[in-house]
């Protein structure tokens, strides 16, 4: 046979016993042998066939052994949860090289043009103006990192990008107004730490896949990070608007309105409440125009905070029209993508004192995001891979 890694010519050795873990238990076999006489590899073809890779696990054995490693530590994943829920014996250190071999191949698969599961147009839900709208978002949160042999290291940010397609309150906005029960809510997500820009095509083929073009409108949700807005206009050129998620800037609010009303918690909800009704109703500009005529003379660190507050406003009051979008019925609120960095990233990669080094966070990102997205994102990869 031709020898996968120098492309010579490879001979049979004989055969060579393989030992494996299956979901039936340890498995041993027979195969033949064959040995390059060029580069001294050693090869089996009948692994590649059956699928099975270097860490000795069957297909469906490393599917769970790698779900194991998605929901907790590596050491729960093998220590408690594969003993218990599947009666697998394996390391903690086989847990995570399967885990993050997977998530490299599926890093692999994505940045080279792969996608998982036949294609699945979406039935998008209306807007006020009865036009078809899809969502996309992207944030960013951080990791932290370890360097080699454990020194300290910079964490590292890590992306999250999402095509979704949040079901109106208003069951005559829905794409099937006349459906028996509430729709699901659908998002596909892309996540990597890596550089933003490389986030880029995988998370329009996700667009594709789900066909967003099918959409009379596109509208995005951001919440005003650095980059962010041109990474969004730039690859989703048919987006009509970027909204500013508005409960970070009602963040903004509340702590001015706390130093505004020390001990009084009352004028603080008050003003805090008045003040973003204002935003729903009067825009981003006419609240900044307010926030420049408070009197904050002898209020302690006010002045700092409503300047602090107020640069805010200026950079981002071209994102905050939300009287024009609440109007058209669009969403307002990154809570989605907000609650992607907790469900895809938080959960599993920034317990207490965990520290990742790059490669593996990278993989478990793009892993994190294909389990958490719609249309069993996750048996179609494995189906294929």
């Amino acid at each position: 046979m031709t020898c996968p890694h120098c492309h010579e010519s490879a001979r049979c050795k004989g055969f060579q016993s393989r030992q494996l873990v299956s979901l039936f238990g340890p498995l041993e076999y027979a195969r033949h042998y064959d040995l390059c006489r060029h580069c001294h590899h050693g090869t089996s073809p009948l692994d590649g066939i059956l699928g099975l890779r270097a860490h000795d696990l069957t297909p469906a054995a490393d599917d769970v052994v790698c779900l194991s490693g998605l929901e907790d530590s590596f050491a729960t994943g093998a220590e408690t949860l594969l003993r218990r829920l599947a009666g697998l014996r394996v390391s903690e250190s086989t847990v995570q090289r399967a885990t993050e071999a997977a998530g490299e191949r599926l890093a692999e698969a994505q940045h080279a043009g792969q996608t998982f599961g036949p294609s699945t147009p979406w039935a998008w839900h209306k807007d006020a103006d009865g036009k078809t709208v899809g969502y996309v978002s992207v944030d960013a949160t951080g990791v932290g990192q370890q360097g080699p042999r454990g020194a300290k290291a910079e964490g590292r940010m890590a992306y999250i990008g999402m095509i979704d397609n949040p079901v109106p309150e208003e069951r005559p906005r829905w794409a099937n107004p006349t459906a028996a029960k509430r729709p699901d809510w659908k998002a596909r997500y892309v996540s990597q730490v890596r550089s933003l820009a490389e986030l880029a095509e995988p998370l329009r083929r996700h667009a594709s896949h789900v066909d967003l073009d099918g959409a009379d409108r596109w509208v995005a949700l951001s919440d005003g990070g650095t980059g962010l807005e041109d990474f969004l206009r730039g690859n989703f050129p048919r987006v009509e608007a970027v909204i500013l998620d508005f409960y970070h800037v009602a963040e903004y609010v509340a702590k001015l309105s706390r130093v505004l009303h020390p001990g009084d918690a009352d004028a603080d909800t008050h003003w805090r409440e008045a003040t973003c009704e204002e935003l729903k109703t009067s825009s981003g500009r006419v609240v900044l125009d307010t926030l420049r005529s408070l009197d904050v003379t002898g209020r302690g660190g006010a002045e700092s905070v409503r300047a602090e507050v107020m640069t805010y406003f200026t950079n981002q009051a071209h994102r905050m029209d939300y009287p024009h979008d609440l109007a058209k019925g669009w969403q307002i609120g990154s809570g989605p993508v907000e609650s992607a960095c907790k469900t895809v990233i938080g959960e599993r990669m920034k317990g207490g004192g965990m520290r990742w080094g790059e490669d593996g966070a990278d993989a478990m990102s793009h892993l994190r995001a294909l389990f958490c997205s719609s249309d069993n994102q996750w048996a179609a990869f494995w189906s294929k891979n």
